[in-house]
């Protein structure tokens, strides 16, 4: 069981990314969540869309700015990511959980697997 988190790179304060994260096993029958840590820091969940209706959470820190969405046809959720600051710094994560309990989407214990993650630095 793996997941994948791709797509971070440098980017200039304001300008934009797309994180992907894809997986070996079939993407739709779980929760996907997206997280980001700095060193010395909790891991932040910052995102999540659910199995089934698709439904979306973002933390207040990304909410307007950042978008969660999957293609179930390429068994990929993406994290569409405008306006980076360079508060957004971090190493980001995708993670699988196959019960979400939406109240608790950004609880990482929650979630099964993760990812690898990939480095995105903003640049003020």
């Amino acid at each position: 069981v793996q997941l994948q988190a791709s797509g971070g790179g440098l980017v200039q304060s304001g300008g934009s990314l797309r994180l992907s994260c894809t997986a070996s096993f079939t993407l739709d029958y779980y929760a996907i969540g997206w997280f980001r840590q700095v060193p010395g820091r909790q891991r932040e969940g910052i995102s999540c869309i659910s199995s089934g209706d698709g439904t979306t959470y973002y933390a207040d820190s990304v909410k307007g700015r950042f978008t969660i969405s999957r293609d179930n046809a390429k068994n990929t959720v993406y994290l569409q990511m405008n306006n980076l600051k360079s508060e957004d710094t971090a190493v980001y994560y995708c993670a699988a959980d196959t019960e979400l309990d939406a109240s608790r989407w950004d609880w990482a214990f929650n979630y099964e697997y993760w990812g690898q993650g990939t480095q995105v630095t903003v640049s003020s």
